[in-house]
């Protein structure tokens, strides 16, 4: 029986170069799912790669067809973007684990989808100074730089991954990504242990 890790932590954190280096392990053989989402492209994203990007009115016809496990939205400084994640036949939990990346929220509505049993949580944890200095040299290489929205996540992210929050969601396992050799190494054996 498979199981879909939900690869967790605050903007910047390294979630996406974990999730790569992890979908490329192949003694693990997961399994990507692609989230959707109606923000803007960034600079180097390639559609239905990183996400499935769509509009309010793609979003809206999904809802009305009732695939929507679990979706968040972001009143931002550039209007409300939603990320989501759609149950389609691409997901079968009987032959294959997934790895996604996710929030706390969509952690537990994937669990309540699915079936807590079958949702494993990996949060990545790292300094806050490393990650606001991250989030500002990809912003500066952006098109159209969006500090504000930068400066918004970060705070966000302070109070959406509270200790208090982790504890109300179950999740006792954290990882730090000081190291990311070591981190991997950490994320694969509890990986194995797990799924």
């Amino acid at each position: 029986m498979g199981k879909i890790v939900c690869l967790m932590g605050k903007s910047s954190s390294g979630k996406d170069t974990i999730y790569k280096k992890l979908l490329e392990h192949e003694e693990l053989g997961l399994q990507k799912i692609v989230p959707y989402t109606t923000r803007p492209i960034r600079a180097g994203e390639q559609d239905c790669v990183e996400y499935h990007f769509t509009d309010e009115a793609g979003y809206q016809e999904l809802l009305s067809a009732e695939k929507i496990v679990e979706a968040r939205e972001y009143h931002t400084c550039h209007g409300i973007w939603r990320y989501f994640t759609v149950a389609d036949k691409d997901i079968d939990l009987n032959s294959q684990s997934y790895i996604m990346i996710g929030t706390l929220e969509a952690y537990k509505k994937i669990g309540s989808f699915y079936g807590k049993d079958k949702v494993l949580p990996v949060m990545i944890e790292l300094d806050d100074g490393v990650r606001l200095q991250r989030a500002l040299d990809r912003e500066k290489v952006q098109d159209n730089p969006r500090y504000e929205e930068m400066c918004r996540r970060f705070l966000a992210d302070a109070e959406d991954f509270s200790k208090e929050k982790l504890a109300e969601a179950g999740i006792t396992r954290t990882f730090d990504n000081d190291d990311l050799e070591q981190c991997l190494i950490n994320i694969a054996a509890y990986l194995k242990d797990n799924c």
